[in-house]
């Protein structure tokens, strides 16, 4: 069989492979976190406010079995707050929006706003079935291993998308705190 007759009949599968490499190429060479342990240091105020933690239900913990870090919820008196700490790229840490979605509520007037102290954060209004109206902001940020606090000088993330992107390039490195702000209206 000539050369011309071997390329023409095996091509394709040769065209796959090479596809397929190139697409896991990246996660392989990704450098990875160090393991944080399910059971972290949360903080204890957050912007001025005493935070007490939050029963979770058993949807949750199911979840957070098998989520690469640990999630913690809080309430701080007027608002929730729920807090993931991230060790690695994962498609399991996907946009606020989306649960909200799952859940039933409308979700509307999204947009970027920075905080009292310039920080970054995306930020909705959603919708309940029985008209219960909330706010909810979150942003993605590489976090200090020793303090548990926002790594200084590291980039955060807005979106899932290219904070997992980011991090599974090496781009970013971790481990990374999700915060998912919910007030009522």
């Amino acid at each position: 069989m000539r050369a011309a007759e071997l390329w023409q009949r095996h091509w394709p599968a040769l065209a796959v492979a090479t596809l397929l490499l190139a697409a896991l190429l990246p996660f392989a060479a990704a450098p990875r976190a160090a393991p944080v342990p399910r059971h972290v240091e949360w903080p204890q105020v957050w912007e001025g406010k005493p935070l007490r933690p939050l029963a979770t239900t058993a949807v949750e913990q199911r979840f957070a079995a098998r989520f690469p870090g640990a999630i913690a919820r809080f309430s701080d008196g007027q608002r929730v707050l729920v807090l993931r700490r991230v060790t690695e790229p994962t498609r399991m840490l996907h946009p606020a929006a989306d649960c909200f979605r799952g859940l039933g509520y409308r979700i509307e007037r999204t947009q970027l706003e920075h905080d009292t102290r310039a920080r970054l954060w995306r930020c909705f209004e959603a919708e309940g079935r029985d008209g219960e109206r909330l706010r909810v902001c979150e942003r993605i940020a590489p976090i200090d291993e020793t303090s548990g606090a926002e790594a200084s000088g590291g980039e955060a993330f807005v979106d899932a998308s290219s904070w997992f992107w980011a991090a599974a390039l090496g781009r970013s490195r971790g481990p990374w705190q999700a915060v998912t702000v919910v007030e009522a209206m």
